[in-house]
Formats: C-alpha cells, structure tokens, sequence
C-alpha cells in the first residue's frame, strides 16, 4: 500500500503543478511533524512491529513560484492559460536509534510548464509537462542524471455547472528510469456562500471545508497528503527514497487588508507517515514487505502567499 501510495504520489506532484492558477503567486511554508516511532506492517493479517527505539520527526521548507506567461479569453468567456510553475523543498530528517542507514535529508526543485483551453461550451483541456531534481542531499556535486524526472500529462474537464468541474485523464513520469502511464482526476466545486469546500491535487492531496467568518479570515478543516522522493544509487542499486505524510487538522487564514498578502497555519497531527527505501523497479514499488512507517504525531506548519 505504501509503495503504491508513494509512486502516484510522485505523478501528481509533478503533473498537476499550476493548474488553478490564473495570477502570479508565490508562497512559502514551513511544516513540522512531531517525533514517533518507526514500524513495520507485514504482509497480510499480522500486527504491526516496533522497530527497537527508532523514532523521528521532520522539518520541511516549501517555496512555490507561479507565473502565468500568456492568458486570453475565449469565446466560452474561459481563460486560456499558458504558464510556468517552479518550486523547492528541503526536507531535514531527525532520526535515532535507527540499525540502517536513513537519509538525513532530502531536496526536490521543480520546473513545469502548464496550458488550458476550452474544446467546447461543455469541455475544457489541462495540459502539463515538467522535470524536476531529486536529491538525497543539498550537494550538488553529487548530481547524477539519476536524480532527475520527467513528467506530463492531460486531463479532460467536464462543466456540470457554474460552480462544478469534473475531469479525468492520464499522467506519465519516468520514476522508473522508462516512462509509466496513471490515471488522474479533476475535482472543481465552488458552493456559493460563507461555505467554501476544496479537492486539489496540486501538490499532493489538499481536500477541505471551511467557513469565511469575515472577508479577512477564513477557518477550514483539512486533510492533506504531501511528499518528497530521493533517487539514488545505494549498493550498486538503483533506488527510491520516499516519504510521505498525511495530516488532518484546523487551518486558519488571515488576509492582510486589502493586500493579496495572506499568512495561514495548521494544527493538528500527523496520521501516516511512510519513510522507506524500495527498489527502482516496477516490482520494487509495488513491493508488499516493505512497508515501514512512523506512527501519529503532532503536526504544526505556518506559511505566507502574495498574488501579484
């Protein structure tokens, strides 16, 4: 389950990259997760295992750019976007006790180009393709061409209504060293009101539901799953660092006046959080004994966005 997790994962952080956006944006974020401890779950019915005293958290830094190159509208009253996305994350890993080795950090830097148009009243085209860097460490005299991956896809967007959009289509990254194909979906819902209800998949999973109090705070419920991925060489193997994480708790957002400055948080834990090596292969990913995760804790992240 982790490894499946793990490799769409990995498709959408790549694919998805910019595909709301319609003005420039840039944003940080810092996340962090609590120290746990670290457990294996055999295949089939078999409890969980304690792996000794190995336990962890994590601190990561998030910084996005978006810049929308070229945007018209169409004779549907629809944008027609064309635009680039780059972003950073640093990932520092506090581990101990551990009996084998675990990457002490992780850096993934991003660079995608995305487009939108309608095709008809009733359907509309994302497109994405992007390439992106993902290191084990910050020393960049360890680059190797194994490090970087390639991805794209395209989805097709169904308008229900004024305020609904759903879509599906495919995605491709090479994060097997050859090119594997996904599927993928779009969700766009808008209620009208103080209500506000969100599904992205943008970088990673973002679903939440939240209540405007005024036009300067906003205080959502959210589930989100994020990540970042390592490829290495690692005992003349070809392998895939991953973590991930899923998190769920209150998400608070102040607008600063009549700025597009906004300062946001989130509080609550951390529910999953699979950290583990696995094999550059279609089987290794897809590997059922090699599930290892660290267990519940606190989550804590604080961040910034100005639209410009």
């Amino acid at each position: 389950m982790i490894r499946i997790t793990s490799f769409f994962l990995m498709t959408i952080v790549t694919f998805l990259v910019g595909v709301k956006v319609a003005a420039q944006e840039l944003s940080f974020r810092t996340e962090y997760i609590g120290n746990s401890g670290y457990y294996y779950l055999p295949p089939g019915e078999k409890p969980k295992e304690k792996i000794g005293d190995a336990e962890g958290s994590a601190m990561i830094y998030q910084g996005a750019l978006r810049i929308p190159l070229a945007i018209s509208k169409d004779k549907y009253n629809r944008a027609q976007l064309w635009g680039m996305g780059v972003s950073g994350t640093y990932t520092r890993f506090s581990n101990d006790h551990f009996t084998h080795e675990m990457v002490p950090e992780l850096m993934n830097l991003e660079l995608g180009f995305y487009h939108t148009r309608s095709l008809s009243n009733k359907w509309s085209l994302k497109a994405s393709m992007g390439m992106g860097l993902f290191m084990p460490s910050t020393d960049f005299s360890e680059f190797n061409f194994r490090n970087i991956l390639f991805s794209g896809g395209v989805v097709f967007i169904r308008h229900l209504k004024s305020n609904l959009d759903i879509g599906a289509g495919v995605a491709i990254n090479s994060s097997l060293g050859y090119p594997m194909v996904f599927p993928t979906f779009y969700l766009r819902w808008e209620p009208r009101g103080k209500y506000d209800v969100t599904i992205e998949l943008i970088e990673g999973l973002d679903a939440s539901i939240g209540y405007e109090f005024t036009d300067d705070f906003t205080l959502a419920y959210a589930l989100e799953m994020s990540g970042q991925v390592a490829l290495l060489k690692q005992a003349g193997k070809d392998m895939i660092f991953s973590h991930q994480y899923i998190v769920t708790g209150l998400r608070p957002e102040f607008k600063i006046g009549e700025s597009r400055f906004s300062v946001m948080g989130m509080a609550g834990l951390n529910l999953y959080r699979p950290a583990s090596f696995s094999e550059r292969s279609l089987k290794g990913v897809f590997a059922s004994d090699n599930d290892y995760y660290f267990a519940i804790s606190p989550y804590l992240s604080v961040g910034i966005k100005m639209k410009f």
